[in-house]
């Protein structure tokens, strides 16, 4: 697809966000288990006056639909793309990034899920439709709507802690000792509930932006 470039700023996975998504062995855990997805391609309009939330396009290469990114906002659709994000005016789905780890693990597990891919795919784009209905398109969420900074922390230690000491020395052929597992409770309680603090501060910060504009 062609672009106008004087309108956007196209993000591909050259761009650092992009980047982060792919190499952060964290994301997993939202690509596997939330569903969360990142498209290939981004437009961000070169429109001043809007915020970055209702300037966030996200395009369709199928039918060349304009997709207002807040289709996929918590408050809508972020979670259960397992398959990519679902495009409701061609009923298609939106090629998305693929997490290097992610991309390890079904590498890994392969023979396990690939007979019942089809299956889950064709039952996952059956319910699409109706996900795509009243959709809020208004609203601008914030970061931590219907969640505490505190709650927000520990579920990201969480999914860390099964990551990193469970799941990824697995996949190295390392030993899960005890002292490890141990270990890890107290670390990633600590760090979910730091990146929980500065999460909270981060969309504090933004939000009275918003404010103001």
């Amino acid at each position: 697809m062609e672009f106008d470039k004087s309108k956007f700023k196209i993000l591909t996975w050259k761009n650092p966000v992009m980047l982060h998504w792919i190499i952060n062995p964290g994301f997993i855990i939202n690509e596997l288990l939330l569903g969360q997805r990142l498209p290939e391609i981004m437009l961000i309009e070169k429109d001043e006056s809007k915020i970055l939330t209702k300037k966030t396009i996200i395009p369709c290469p199928h039918c060349g639909t304009l997709h207002l990114g807040l289709k996929w906002s918590t408050r809508n659709n972020a979670f259960r793309n397992w398959f990519g994000l679902y495009c409701d005016n061609c009923g298609k789905t939106i090629p998305c990034l693929i997490n290097l780890t992610t991309l390890v693990f079904l590498g890994l597990t392969f023979p396990v899920w690939i007979w019942f891919k089809e299956k889950w795919k064709k039952n996952w784009l059956h319910k699409q439709p109706d996900r795509y209905k009243n959709l809020d398109l208004e609203h601008v969420p914030h970061p931590f709507e219907g969640y505490g900074w505190v709650k927000q922390g520990l579920l990201f230690g969480l999914y860390m802690y099964v990551f990193m000491i469970l799941i990824f020395p697995l996949i190295e052929g390392e030993e899960i000792t005890l002292r490890k597992i141990l270990l890890g409770i107290p670390l990633w309680t600590i760090g979910g509930l730091i990146f929980g603090y500065l999460m909270k501060l981060i969309s504090g910060k933004s939000k009275s932006k918003i404010q103001t504009n």
